[in-house]
């Protein structure tokens, strides 16, 4: 577990399945997301329940409050030790947690953790150009922008840019 002044984060168990069954059948938590089609909560039950454990290459922990209440998700992702990068996805599901500091405390825990004990020495995201509160949360932390994907987001029929940002080791602020 993971732990800071006001989130912690544990593994993924198959009891958080109905949580983050809510979360994709909500349009406005997966506002800026990939989502695909949403699971249906057998699916992401079975799913959960088999789940491999987690790995040096894929770390996916649900993001709780200190009281124990689930809030969100995150995951530094497709890990190579050979050269030392990941690739880190974070969305809060609690819309009423939003803008109330919880996303940027996760995000400096979880790359503290990546370049810790990982021994990463880049984390990279790719966000919605429009998602301005999403990128406000990642510039805090010192995250910054290193390229710009042209149109490779559709949503509610409009093409939105993404942009790639990326973290070095002794970045973090």
């Amino acid at each position: 577990m993971i732990t800071g002044e006001r989130v912690r984060m544990r593994a993924l168990e198959p009891s958080d399945a109905e949580t983050l069954w809510r979360w994709h059948n909500d349009p406005e938590v997966m506002r800026w997301m990939s989502d695909g089609y949403p699971p249906s909560l057998a699916h992401l039950t079975k799913e959960l329940s088999e789940r491999a454990a987690d790995t040096f290459g894929d770390l996916t922990l649900i993001i709780e409050t200190l009281e124990g209440r689930t809030i969100g998700i995150v995951a530094l992702r497709e890990a190579e030790p050979e050269v030392g990068d990941a690739r880190l996805d974070i969305y809060l599901g609690e819309k009423d947690t939003w803008g109330k500091g919880y996303a940027t405390e996760a995000m400096r825990l979880i790359c503290r953790y990546g370049f810790g004990q990982m021994r990463l020495h880049r984390i990279t995201l790719t966000a919605v150009a429009q998602n301005t509160a999403a990128r406000r949360v990642y510039e805090k932390v010192g995250f910054v922008e290193e390229g710009r994907m042209r149109e490779a987001f559709r949503r509610d029929g409009v093409w939105h840019d993404k942009v790639v940002m990326g973290l070095l080791e002794g970045e973090l602020r």
